[in-house]
């Protein structure tokens, strides 16, 4: 039967995304044309430009895709967890290994991304609003986890925690990228479990504070 004319926009679309995603995690982003990517999609740059408004357009749509499948995957994951340790498990195996329809090579889009967006202005309001979501949604759940556990967890606190989660598992997973071996998951795991830790009990007494200048105090606490 004939494909309808939705039905081939939507191929069209998907055959440029699969085609971007593979070109821009190979090559990088500045190193690829528009033209490269709609050769690699048997596709005209005309159907890219009218699909996604050009290269940049293709690009974020790429990752807004990714985003949402690594959401879903992400909270399936957590939905079957039954345990905190369950959870911190669950947490790092679905950032590190995405699902089929993500690709093995999703977060070096994400740090394409990063790198345009560190010299784009108009990108970089797009990669904080990204960030601010994915703190907001971790916070949201660690929100959910400690009530679970029958405990308080702040708005403040818990976005905290979401931006100290974030940052560990985004660095954990780049060197992980480079050497397998570098981090184990024990290692991933063990640095979740301290963070958690820290947010259920404060610091470990036993690790001596570091004092920083209070600015809004005027006087040294005693």
């Amino acid at each position: 039967m004939a494909r309808t004319q939705t039905e081939r926009k939507a191929q069209t679309r998907a055959q440029l995304l699969a085609a971007a995603a593979e070109l821009f995690a190979r090559r990088g982003f500045h190193a690829v044309s528009s033209e490269a990517v709609a050769a690699a999609a048997d596709r005209t740059t005309g159907a890219l430009y009218a699909h996604f408004g050009g290269k940049d357009g293709l690009l974020y749509a790429l990752l807004d895709e990714w985003e949402r499948a690594a959401g879903r995957q992400m909270r399936d994951a957590l939905n079957e967890a039954s345990t905190h340790e369950d959870r911190v498990e669950r947490l790092w195996s679905s950032f590190v290994e995405p699902a089929d329809q993500l690709g093995a090579d999703w977060m070096l889009l994400e740090h394409e991304l990063w790198l345009f967006a560190a010299r784009n202005d108009d990108a970089r309001e797009v990669l904080a609003s990204r960030f601010d979501l994915a703190r907001r949604s971790m916070g949201a759940a660690f929100r959910r986890w400690a009530a679970d556990d029958g405990r308080e967890l702040g708005d403040g606190e818990a976005r905290r925690l979401g931006a100290l989660v974030l940052g560990l598992l985004m660095g954990l997973e780049m060197q992980r990228h480079i050497d397998l071996g570098a981090v184990p998951d024990a290692t991933a795991a063990e640095g979740l479990h301290r963070l958690f830790a820290g947010s259920q009990q404060g610091p470990d007494p036993k690790t001596p504070r570091r004092r920083h200048a209070d600015p809004d105090r005027s006087r040294p606490r005693h």
